[in-house]
């Protein structure tokens, strides 16, 4: 059988393995100890999804099986953290410059911040996603009191409305938004985040 976990061939000796399923979990019991998790199964070159797993359980390891597993570990998803913490500080210290920076014009540079934002909470939000897989992380990410999935729900609501606002070249509201309702809550992520990944 040949086996590649995150892209990586790795050479591996079958013990009493003589199904996927019986591999798959050996593998999962191993990575365990190290506090790891799989997160994508790909057998013989095709995706295997959630649903699928049971049918593939029985299928026998030959020769020629092929396998590619996705793996994430705790310490990946602490590591990712790190850098959100380290990147939304750095953010937050300009978002009340956004309104100052589209009256004067400064467009361009306005809207750098935002993509910087929008593309480092898409990131933040994945990377949350994943640490589901780790209950005892996941717990420990509070803001204001509420979990993850309660302050996404306030938070989008106020993204929504930012984003309205800057179709609309409402800067008043552009900035008031950007000051008084995101700026504090990216501080309550990154305090999470300081708090949960230390």
């Amino acid at each position: 059988m040949k086996l590649k976990v995150n892209d990586s061939p790795v050479d591996i000796t079958l013990e009493n393995e003589k199904t996927v399923g019986d591999f798959l979990k050996s593998f999962e019991e191993a990575i365990e100890k190290e506090d790891a998790t799989t997160t994508g199964i790909v057998l013989n070159g095709k995706s295997v999804s959630a649903e699928d797993i049971d049918d593939i359980q029985k299928e026998p390891l030959e020769d020629d099986t092929s396998i590619e597993l996705t793996v994430i570990s705790k310490a990946q998803i602490l590591d990712s953290f790190g850098d959100s913490a380290r990147t939304l500080t750095a953010l937050n210290e300009n978002m009340g410059e956004i309104s100052v920076l589209i009256q004067s014009g400064k467009d361009g540079e306005a809207f750098a911040i935002i993509n910087t934002l929008a593309d480092e909470m898409a990131k933040f939000v994945r990377v949350a996603r994943l640490s589901v897989l780790f209950p005892d992380l996941y717990e420990k990410i509070t803001m204001d009191g509420k979990d993850l999935s309660d302050f996404f729900e306030d938070f989008y609501g106020i993204l929504k409305d930012f984003e309205q606002a800057l179709s609309e070249k409402d800067t008043v509201t552009v900035g008031d938004l950007a000051e008084y309702e995101i700026s504090p809550r990216l501080q309550q992520i990154i305090d999470s985040l300081n708090g949960c990944c230390r």
